[in-house]
């Protein structure tokens, strides 16, 4: 498993009390939290945003499908959705970074994951954003609404 970073738990963790209004904001925060980004396997990052604040959790899922089934993505909407309803006591928001090795540049696969995804969380009405890191660089994919 890969291990998560959490606050305080590195030279370089994120501040978790300063607001995440903006997408440009969100992959700031993905590039303090994941480092530089080079994986060996394909792993799903979550994290919640309550009012823009982040929780104090960010959970890693590894080995995650090169490309996502139905149920594995409803299933994942309503854990995500389940979380920020005990969780978040504003404004709830899932982010995600899709890992994986190789380059930069967003694949088929990694378009099938934010097709996916958008279908998955569309149906439960939670805000959701996702971003890709590979090839030491973190891109968005779906940035966050509004």
């Amino acid at each position: 498993m890969t291990p998560p970073r959490l606050a305080g738990s590195s030279a370089g963790a994120p501040d978790r009390t300063t607001p995440v209004r903006t997408t440009a904001e969100l992959t700031s925060r993905w590039h303090q939290q994941l480092g530089v980004p080079v994986f060996t396997a394909r792993s799903l990052w979550l994290t919640w945003l309550d009012d823009g604040v982040p929780l104090p959790v960010v959970i890693p899922v590894d080995d995650v499908p090169a490309v996502p089934d139905r149920p594995l993505l409803a299933h994942l909407a309503q854990v995500c959705g389940s979380v920020a309803e005990s969780h978040a006591s504003g404004d709830a928001h899932v982010a995600m970074a899709l890992c994986r090795t190789g380059g930069a540049t967003p694949t088929a696969d990694d378009r099938a994951w934010e097709r996916g995804l958008r279908e998955a969380f569309d149906a439960v009405g939670l805000p959701w954003s996702l971003h890709l890191a590979a090839g030491g660089g973190v891109t968005p994919l779906a940035g966050m609404p509004g």
